[in-house]
């Protein structure tokens, strides 16, 4: 079974993020070819990327005590699934911090984006997705987008996530394809 990682991409209090954090937890649970751990960045403690050399000169090592933690615990996974706020056109520092705080264990993995923002944090994910290349990941196309519609409708008239029949039908492709795409490259990385 494959082994993948829901990382929530914002530290902010009050954030947005846990709602769709458990929107997709909860609905990873019910599928049979994936098990999804969440990895929540308040919980990482992780530093401003601050190493003295580029991780290629290091084997992959990091001197931060927590980086070193992160980027073995990212290596335990097949692929990951990240939460992206869009602040300003763009993604978290937060969340780029922890793309920058880990190196070798992203390679030749999956990755899938769900976004939220004024237009579904389209922009941000975009971002990411340059970030993910660079660290020789394999974004997948299918993403989910939370734009300002159903944030509003989440958060002033009390509906939910599975509300937007839409949202549901992205959420169900981007397991699909993720799932197929992570099991592709893990038997390449096996191989």
């Amino acid at each position: 079974m494959l082994k993948l990682a829901l990382i929530i991409g914002s530290t902010r209090p009050n954030r947005f993020a846990d709602t769709p954090a458990k929107w997709i937890a909860d609905a990873a649970a019910q599928r049979s070819d994936f098990s999804l751990d969440v990895l929540d960045l308040r919980d990482q403690d992780l530093p401003f990327y601050q190493e003295p050399v580029p991780a290629l000169y290091t084997g992959g090592a990091f001197s931060a005590p927590a980086a070193e933690a992160w980027r073995h615990k990212l290596g335990a996974y097949d692929g990951f699934i990240v939460t992206a706020a869009e602040y300003n056109h763009a993604p978290t520092a937060a969340l780029k911090n922890a793309f920058d705080s880990a190196s070798f264990e992203w390679r030749r993995k999956a990755i899938a984006f769900v976004g939220y923002g004024g237009v579904g944090g389209a922009r941000a994910i975009e971002h990411l997705r340059g970030v993910a290349v660079e660290l020789q990941m394999a974004p997948i196309k299918a993403e989910v987008n939370i734009a300002m519609e159903p944030f509003l409708g989440i958060l002033q008239q009390g509906k939910t996530l599975d509300d937007y029949d839409y949202l549901v039908a992205a959420r169900n492709t981007l397991f699909d394809e993720l799932a197929w795409w992570a099991r592709a490259l893990k038997a390449a990385r096996e191989a």
